[in-house]
């Protein structure tokens, strides 16, 4: 009698433990997802430029070679400002101060000082390209002897960003569209949409040496600007009935 007992137990014990199984077994509806990043291009011409104008001078004491930096670079200044550029378009970018050495062939004797260079290099803000050449030159007129760099800017960039994000999210809706057809299906509502910003960098940067600044009226051609924009979106994704 004791053994019958135990095994009813174990006949209930055993419908209790299997009968949840077949219970558990409905899923929830699950919602397919299409992702795509796409980048886009916008064209824009630059219509302002900055002119990094350098003066390098030598002597043989530090305030010799500064005093003579310091009588050209005011010079090229008050010219940038009768040129219509002053204020907050001008900044000196760099100043520098170094030691010329002079070293023994065979090492055997310490360096010695010969003299000082000093640099002193601003940068200024041109709003008309038509300017830019005649800033260098008169620049160069009055004492500047390097010219590092010219970089091309356009005032409407952010409106061009804004045309290339739209451009960017056109190809990356196109591109979901052409995938959920390749699935047998069609593409539902917009999901998520986000942009990786590309920096707004200079069209063009130049390095410029003194010959190649020589020459009066110098030519400047600023070319286009290219702005980029990449955005990533996820969509629903609609079978076919």
């Amino acid at each position: 009698m004791r053994n019958a007992i135990i095994l009813g137990n174990c006949v209930l014990l055993m419908s209790v433990l299997w009968r949840p199984s077949v219970a558990q077994v409905a899923s929830p509806s699950m919602t397919s997802v299409i992702a795509t990043s796409a980048t886009g291009e916008a064209h824009v011409t630059p219509d302002r430029a900055t002119v990094f104008v350098g003066v390098q001078t030598k002597g043989t004491t530090a305030a010799a070679a500064g005093a003579e930096n310091a009588r050209r670079q005011r010079a090229i200044l008050d010219t940038l400002r009768v040129l219509g550029i002053s204020g907050d378009r001008v900044s000196t970018m760099n100043y520098n101060v170094a030691p010329d050495m002079q070293y023994s062939p065979n090492g055997q004797t310490p360096p010695r000082i010969t003299g000082y260079t000093v640099t002193n290099t601003v940068r200024a803000e041109v709003q008309k390209l038509d300017d830019v050449g005649r800033v260098i030159d008169a620049a160069l007129a009055k004492g500047a002897n390097e010219i590092s760099s010219l970089q091309f800017f356009s005032s409407k960039a952010d409106s061009a960003r804004r045309a290339a994000l739209s451009t960017a999210v056109g190809n990356a809706r196109a591109d979901a569209e052409a995938l959920a057809r390749a699935a047998g299906g069609s593409l539902g509502q917009l999901l998520e949409l986000s942009t990786n910003e590309f920096p707004i960098r200079p069209m063009q940067e130049m390095a410029m040496g003194r010959v190649a600044m020589a020459q009066a009226k110098t030519p400047i051609e600023a070319g286009q600007q290219t702005v980029m924009a990449t955005v990533s979106t996820k969509w629903v994704f609609v079978p076919a009935k």
